[in-house]
């Protein structure tokens, strides 16, 4: 893992704490490896527990101990409160909250899903969105530079249907779209920047092993993790009076 730790402006208060949904695989375990690389505190949230505390134990064995995994189902709005319970106990603060986590449902039939899959598939990516930001809220604004992070998917754009994702998905994501535009005004005043994501489909190789290095990052190439990390990176680190509401994508492949 070759990437540099990121843009430097913004970080001349020293590190953040990040909680960061949907942690303990993709996407999710690639932001904690670079936000803990930066020296940042990460607070890994998942379903999976068990692999939560192994992303946190590679953490520790690239030298940063500071990392605590804690179980956050996103359909159980208990769990969530559990979660958000147990991180008030670990931290007075959140500085990032990154909304990464989703049940990912395929199909091109709206018939194709079980029942009780869509529902998991709406509650874990609205429900819960809705739920982790709001319990978190409060230890946000304690904090001097909050930022709150959405990963929401070009499939929360209208009129984007170049994926294989399930209809309950693409409503899913729009109804995280629509949460992240109201919230941004709403919370603007109080300091906290909302700064939401659409990427399509990426390449997110495994940043601890060899072809995260060797991806291709041409024009005509699939967009990879590499530049998403670096646009959430950018992101949080420019001066509070620069607010990047939304980075969108072209999708090339």
């Amino acid at each position: 893992m070759t990437l540099e730790n990121g843009n430097r402006t913004g970080r001349e208060h020293g590190a953040r704490r990040v909680v960061i949904t949907g942690a303990a695989r993709d996407f999710g375990r690639t932001l904690a490896l670079f936000f803990a690389r930066r020296g940042d505190e990460v607070l890994l949230c998942a379903r999976d527990l068990t692999a939560a505390e192994r992303v946190a134990d590679e953490i520790r064995g690239l030298g940063h101990g500071q990392v605590h995994a804690l179980r956050c189902d996103l359909a159980d709005p208990a769990s969530v409160r559990s979660c958000t319970d147990e991180i008030a106990t670990l931290t007075d603060h959140v500085d990032v909250l990154v909304n990464n986590g989703a049940r990912w449902l395929p199909g091109e039939d709206l018939a194709s899903a079980e029942d009780e899959d869509i529902a998991a598939t709406v509650a874990s990516t609205v429900t819960g969105t809705v739920l982790v930001t709001k319990h978190l809220l409060p230890l946000l604004l304690k904090s001097e530079r909050p930022d709150v992070v959405n990963l929401i998917s070009s499939a929360g754009l209208t009129g984007n249907h170049r994926t294989q994702a399930h209809a309950a998905f693409y409503a899913a994501k729009h109804g995280q779209a629509g949460l992240a535009d109201l919230l941004s005004p709403q919370l603007r005043p109080h300091g906290v920047r909302v700064i939401s994501l659409y990427p399509p489909d990426f390449s997110n190789p495994d940043p601890l092993g060899p072809d995260w290095d060797t991806t291709p990052r041409g024009a005509g190439d699939k967009l990879t993790a590499h530049s998403l990390v670096e646009c959430v990176m950018f992101a949080i680190d420019q001066p509070r009076d620069c607010f990047i509401k939304a980075f969108h994508f072209e999708q090339t492949v």
